[in-house]
C-alpha cells in the first residue's frame, strides 16, 4: 500500500504565489489566439477589423479584458518575483511580498474596469 503523500507544502503562500504564476500564463495563453485573430482581421480589412471591435464592446468582454489586466499584472508580477528568488538572497518577507503581489494585480485590474466602465 502507498504512503500518504506530504501536501503541506500547498499550503504555504510562496507555493500559491507560484501555481498562481503558472495559471496566469496557462490562461494568457488561451488569450493569444483570439489576440491573432483580431490582427488577421485588421490585415484583411477595415470593415471587418470595424465588424469585430464592435462585437467586443459588449460588457461581457469588458469583464474578459479586465481579468486580462489582472492575469498580465499577476503573470509580470510573478515573474519578478521568480527572477529575485533566483539573483537575490532570501529575504525574511519574501511571503508577504508574494501577497503584496497579488494585491498590487488585484488594484491593477480593478483601476482598469474603473476605467473602461
Amino acid at each position: 500500500m502507498a504512503k500518504p503523500r506530504n501536501t503541506t507544502y500547498r499550503r504555504e503562500p510562496l507555493w500559491r504565489a507560484a501555481m498562481v504564476h503558472r495559471i496566469s500564463g496557462l490562461l494568457l495563453a488561451c488569450f493569444l489566439p483570439l489576440h491573432f485573430l483580431a490582427l488577421a482581421l485588421a490585415l484583411d480589412g477595415e470593415q471587418r477589423l470595424d465588424g469585430f471591435l464592435r462585437w467586443t464592446d459588449q460588457p461581457l468582454f469588458k469583464v474578459a479584458e479586465t481579468v486580462l489586466v489582472g492575469l498580465l499584472a499577476v503573470h509580470l508580477l510573478g515573474g519578478i518575483r521568480v527572477l529575485a528568488i533566483e539573483n537575490l538572497p532570501w529575504r525574511p518577507g519574501q511571503k508577504q511580498m508574494a501577497m503584496g503581489a497579488i494585491a498590487v494585480a488585484t488594484l491593477v485590474a480593478a483601476a482598469f474596469l474603473v476605467r473602461i466602465v
